[in-house]
């Protein structure tokens, strides 16, 4: 069945981003701000999320479809309670090729060495300013910045890979920009630098407010000439370049200034079961009822089939031409 399955514009499903709760210890502006997402904000309950069991069958069925790489979100995923054992039940999926975790690190003291053990291979970790006031002024004061650098520590030296991502905003903190290269360059991690998006509802997005790759490349050349690398594989988010004398990488996500959704293979189930099949969707096809109705493996499998079979995202090309969109699902909710 997966030899024929491509989308509407010839894309396969390769890749499965996987949110296992959809609450965060941070309440960064971009994403879930406090005054929103607050104390008695609604949060879903256990019962609403998917089991480990309930997302290991979901994983299979879509690894039969195609699937080869996984990413663990949120949230914040290392809320979710006894993670590793998600890990080692995905890990040992025949035809999970590859499987990280996207997380803002401060937990990572505490998992890291289990979600190694448990089979993870490589964390992103999410800092948008080594400056600390910055840095709490952005995440809702929810930490400073050396608890996040712990985490990328533990991590390394659990033996994991460790990529950086850093969301850039004019006016916020692309002062940051050629600081943030220089630290992890020294520190020989790959930093990735993310165009601000306009994903959900909250964040008051607006297009002067993007910074484009190019200038961020623009300004880093200016300190630390970069060349272009070509991409690792087909599909490949982040566009590449090197450091000039050979001394690192880093990358740039333009999904604002130069959108990528033609070579888009990715795929993204919420903690309560949605599929979704574009960052930027209003609405989701529900899984959860599926797995919890009798329905066989091979009705979900057929599920899934239609609706990537039936796909026609394109939502960061259209965005060029019209930045009035409809309602959209949550980034906290869906998972990034």
């Amino acid at each position: 069945m997966e030899d024929q399955l491509r989308d509407q514009l010839n894309r396969p499903l390769r890749d499965l981003r996987i949110s296992v709760t959809d609450r965060c210890n941070f309440r960064c502006r971009y994403c879930m701000p406090a005054e929103l997402f607050g104390k008695d904000y609604a949060f879903l309950s256990q019962e609403q999320i998917l089991s480990f069991e309930e997302l290991t069958l979901l994983v299979r069925e879509f690894v039969a479809l195609g699937v080869k790489k996984l990413r663990i979100t949120g949230g914040e995923p290392l809320l979710r309670k006894n993670l590793p054992d998600l890990i080692r039940q995905l890990t040992a999926i025949e035809g999970v090729e590859d499987i990280a975790l996207t997380t803002n690190g401060v937990l990572l003291p505490q998992y890291a060495t289990r979600l190694a053990e448990a089979g993870m291979k490589r964390v992103t970790v999410s800092l948008d300013s080594l400056d600390d006031e910055r840095f709490r002024q952005m995440n809702g004061n929810r930490s400073g910045v050396q608890a996040v650098l712990d985490g990328v520590d533990a991590a390394a030296a659990a033996g994991m890979q460790v990529k950086m991502n850093m969301v850039v905003q004019k006016g916020v903190n692309d002062q940051d920009v050629v600081p943030m290269a220089v630290y992890f360059r020294e520190k020989n991690h790959i930093l990735r630098y993310i165009e601000y998006m306009d994903v959900g509802n909250s964040n008051g997005w607006r297009l002067e407010q993007v910074l484009s790759s190019k200038q961020i490349v623009d300004m880093i050349s200016e300190h630390m000439p970069l060349v272009p690398v070509a991409a690792n594989y087909k599909g490949e988010v982040a566009s590449r370049y090197r450091y000039a004398d050979g001394s690192g990488e880093i990358g740039f996500i333009s999904s604002v200034s130069e959108a990528f959704c033609s070579s888009c293979t990715r795929a993204r189930i919420s903690a309560e079961g949605k599929l979704y099949t574009c960052l930027f969707a209003s609405r989701g096809f529900d899984l959860r009822t599926l797995l919890r109705n009798g329905s066989t493996s091979l009705d979900i499998r057929r599920a899934i089939y239609d609706v990537w079979a039936a796909r026609t995202d394109r939502y960061s090309e259209e965005r060029a031409t019209n930045t009035q969109t409809a309602a959209k699902v949550e980034m906290s909710h869906m998972g990034g």
